[in-house]
């Protein structure tokens, strides 16, 4: 297949700028910002090559709204004016490259490691397994209104938009999650309950943000604790609400079936294509490696796809492809050396050795 009008046609936004192409960043954990969460030169440059390669978007990795949300080592911060220079400077670059700068918004809740917090997580009920303690009523309340601060920061700043975390077992993830989720306020019990977080933050960046500033979602739609007709039914309501310019569904796999067998008779990406949209757009990602994944994935409902590993593999991906139809990423496990020339700084690079399969084995001399 060599016929590309899909994923290179422009996509508009209900509020802010169009996508010039169906084709995001998607927002990807590098470990390279500063301790204190100033950005760094290497997450900096990472992430404007990706702009300079064509992606329509270019979005963060996950940036916490509060100290003790962070998640891991040298994550990118929103949670302070102290944050607002290097955001500035990289919202300024990334637009500079024709591509929407976007900031995902996140705090990793009862994943935050204690020994990088300095303290006892917090989740919204106590859990044993992870040492996290539930947070009041009033502690709830401050965490929506973290994120909407956080996204007037990174409004100030001069990005296009942000993207709420709500997937992944992070802490609206685990809000959204029955088993985690004991409580007995209004954050808890019904589904309303435990998505009133997600819905609060959506409504304040609403009321709060510019006029012409995006907002998206993003979603896991099963795993974590979660059912997969709840996160199906909370997709319904945020599409058909209008307020935010696209959710984004994090499949793990795009084209995988449901882990639940009652749901097994249509794939997992099938029981949200089907859902009316309006003008909400509709994005996935999960193990879009190649062109063809990535057409795959509007060819079956999708508005447009984020790419993970193969924007790793390849900062200009969507200029390699629009130039040559034909083009395929290159082959994991890659070298060390292709990352760096990749834009990858050498953190990154080690985070990346974690992953089985994808950074080749340093050779070692024979004895």
């Amino acid at each position: 297949m060599t016929d590309l009008p899909d994923l290179f046609a422009p996509m508009t936004l209900a509020h802010g700028p169009a996508m010039k192409n169906r084709l995001a960043l998607a927002p990807l954990t590098n470990s390279q910002s500063h301790p204190d969460g100033t950005l760094s030169d290497d997450e900096f440059k990472w992430l404007t090559m990706r702009a300079r390669g064509g992606f329509g978007l270019t979005m963060t990795c996950a940036a916490h709204v509060q100290r003790v949300g962070q998640g891991f080592p040298g994550q990118l911060g929103v949670f302070g004016d102290q944050h607002l220079e290097g955001l500035t400077r990289l919202a300024a670059t990334i637009k500079g490259y024709d591509s929407l700068a976007v900031v995902q918004l996140h705090h990793a809740g009862m994943r935050s490691p204690k020994e990088l917090i300095g303290e006892a997580p917090v989740g919204p009920s106590d859990d044993e397994a992870t040492g996290s303690r539930g947070l009041s009523t009033g502690e709830v309340e401050q965490l929506v209104e973290d994120f909407i601060v956080a996204a007037e920061r990174s409004d100030r700043a001069g990005f296009d938009g942000v993207e709420i975390h709500g997937a992944h077992s992070y802490i609206l993830c685990q809000f959204l999650a029955e088993p985690l989720n004991r409580r007995t306020d209004r954050y808890g019990g019904s589904p309303e309950n435990r998505a009133r977080p997600i819905k609060d933050i959506v409504e304040g960046i609403r009321a709060r943000c510019r006029a012409d500033f995006s907002l998206g979602l993003r979603l896991s739609p099963e795993r974590f604790d979660l059912d997969l007709m709840e996160i199906r039914d909370l997709a319904r309501q945020v599409l058909a609400e209008g307020r935010l310019d696209y959710l984004d569904m994090s499949l793990w796999d795009y084209a995988k079936q449901p882990v639940d067998e009652a749901y097994q008779d249509r794939a997992l990406m099938a029981w949200f294509t089907d859902l009316p949209r309006g003008a909400t757009r509709l994005g996935c990602a999960g193990k879009i490696m190649t062109p063809d994944d990535a057409r795959a994935c509007l060819e079956r409902g999708m508005d447009f796809v984020l790419l993970g590993r193969a924007a790793i593999l390849h900062h200009d991906y969507p200029q390699l492809l629009a130039a040559d139809p034909a083009f395929t990423p290159i082959r994991t496990p890659v070298s060390a050396a292709h990352l760096r020339a990749e834009g990858l700084g050498p953190a990154f690079v080690k985070y990346m050795s974690n992953w089985k399969g994808f950074v080749e084995e340093p050779q070692t001399e024979p004895a």
